[in-house]
């Protein structure tokens, strides 16, 4: 079963709480504080275009790449509605392309997570290194083993709402590290006045943060910080989503 077919048309009114507008105002501080007003951006997996959109509106020229083309088809909406000059490219992130450099490479919503072997993710790295320019930041954010381990582990969890609901299955296997969420979707079709069941798979893996720092030297680039998300206060044993930031060197 393939990821974010079914759920993508229903993907932002189930993200409808997550604080788009604050996390891009964390993005921009930390952007700004590594002297990155401007440019050229680039949104690995940047689903439906959410923040993409806002970072555009923040003076950034953004390039979106996610390899899902219906999620890609919803931001395509709001760019039209919007009127931004973003570029969306239909790409897997362990073989994206670009036609020159950025000056900075962004990626939240856990999406290195859904890298789940660490070559892949090392073959991420080693192409965000390539079209960094020199000195060009990198920052993405992760789930961490904690969170995998004590809040999601086996458990199963649901909402329901008045036009769609959902059944999330969750299962952490601790030798593999692997996440994997077998997700029921019921979305109402207005027309037929009845309910579309979507069944998806969607897999990730939880990653310590001292393998992170090893794949991202090992691709020449230069690890810098890790924070508990949306602060600068340094990774806890308790953190559950981290955002980290390397950067290419100068030569």
């Amino acid at each position: 079963m393939e990821a974010y077919t079914g759920f993508a048309g229903v993907y932002d009114r189930f993200m409808d709480n997550v604080p788009y507008e604050k996390w891009c105002g964390y993005v921009t501080g930390l952007l700004k504080e590594n002297k990155i007003t401007d440019g050229l951006l680039l949104e690995l997996g940047c689903g439906t275009g959410t923040l993409t959109e806002l970072l555009a509106k923040q003076g950034y020229d953004m390039i979106g790449i996610d390899n899902s083309e219906d999620m890609l088809s919803i931001a395509m909406d709001k760019k039209a509605e919007s009127g931004q000059e973003i570029l969306y490219l239909l790409q897997d992130m362990r073989e994206f392309e670009l036609y020159g450099t950025v000056r900075a490479v962004i990626s939240i919503c856990d999406s290195m997570n859904y890298i789940t072997e660490a070559e892949d993710l090392l073959q991420v790295f080693c192409l965000v290194n390539n079209y960094l320019d020199p000195g060009g930041l990198f920052l993405f954010d992760l789930n961490t083993v904690y969170k995998y381990r004590e809040l999601l582990a086996d458990h199963i969890f649901a909402e329901n709402r008045e036009d769609c609901s959902f059944i999330w299955e969750n299962e952490f296997d601790e030798e593999t590290m692997l996440n994997e969420y077998l997700l029921t979707l019921f979305i109402r079709e207005k027309e037929k006045n009845c309910y579309q069941k979507f069944d998806e798979v969607h897999y990730q893996r939880a990653y310590e943060l001292a393998q992170i720092r090893e794949l991202l030297n090992e691709s020449g680039l230069r690890f810098m910080a890790a924070y508990e998300a949306f602060t600068k206060d340094p990774v806890r044993n308790d953190s559950e989503r981290i955002y980290v930031l390397a950067k290419k060197p100068v030569d």
